[in-house]
């Protein structure tokens, strides 16, 4: 089923894990595919080459997504590669971890700008071409459980996700007359590169699926199905939501 024929899509933080799967989801269903990553390197050669192989076109774009003007330009670029640009996938971010009282301003800029900044103007960007052009858009966040729920030592993540949840929401009254949809996605526990660490840790792992009802860490095509409904016609009457992907985490969670 090619829900996203003649469809082009920008997915931020492609070079791997979610980001790469939301890539291969949607190039699977017939969109063209704008990679993002910091560089380019053997990651994003790989991913072209299984686009291209399912016979659509990509093409990589190196941009920090914590710079504005970096964003800013990436957008413009995406839009300047295929000639448009229909959905856009602010998967790029990261976290850092410390006590509160040990958190630095230089580590709190760094995960806002990525987690926050970098998401808000590169949604400006778009919006900005979407309206110009009278053009319908669809955008999708990839926040996080932690826009809900707790996560001690983690607190400028939480602070950026939680941003983000309101964000999502504020954008959609705003955006909806210029039929544009933004919703976003929140993740929780999947097997990624950013839980090596976890995954490795037995005693950790199993106090992590303790809490998880399904008793099991999520898969990155778990989230990338999410992404590919929200952003497809299927889900044209969805805007301001935030569909939680964790296995029933948050409100098991909640309850203890």
């Amino acid at each position: 089923m090619n829900r996203f024929e003649n469809k082009v899509a920008l997915v931020t933080g492609s070079s791997q894990g979610i980001g790469e799967a939301c890539a291969l989801r949607l190039a699977k269903e017939g969109a063209d595919i704008i990679l993002n990553g910091r560089k380019f390197d053997e990651r994003g050669e790989k991913l072209i080459a299984k686009i291209e192989g399912m016979g659509r076109k990509a093409k990589f774009l190196a941009a920090d997504v914590s710079k504005s003007k970096e964003v800013i330009k990436l957008v413009d670029d995406a839009i300047a590669a295929f000639g448009s640009l229909d959905i856009l996938v602010n998967n790029a971010g990261l976290e850092t971890k410390a006590d509160f009282w040990d958190v630095t301003e230089d580590d709190y800029d760094l995960v806002m700008n990525t987690n926050l900044k970098g998401v808000f103007f590169g949604i400006q960007t778009f919006v900005k071409y979407c309206k110009s052009n009278k053009k319908a858009g669809t955008i999708i966040n990839m926040s996080s459980v932690h826009e809900e729920i707790v996560f001690p030592h983690f607190a400028a993540y939480c602070a950026s996700k939680g941003g983000l949840k309101m964000l999502c929401r504020n954008l959609a009254s705003e955006l909806a007359p210029l039929n544009i949809r933004i919703n976003n996605v929140a993740p929780g526990a999947i097997t990624t590169p950013i839980n090596k660490d976890l995954l490795n840790n037995k005693k950790q792992l199993a106090k992590v699926l303790d809490n998880i009802p399904m008793s099991r860490m999520g898969k990155v095509d778990d989230v990338a199905a999410v992404v590919a409904f929200l952003a497809s016609d299927e889900a044209a009457y969805v805007t301001g939501s935030t569909y939680t992907v964790d296995g029933g985490l948050t409100y098991h969670y909640e309850e203890q």
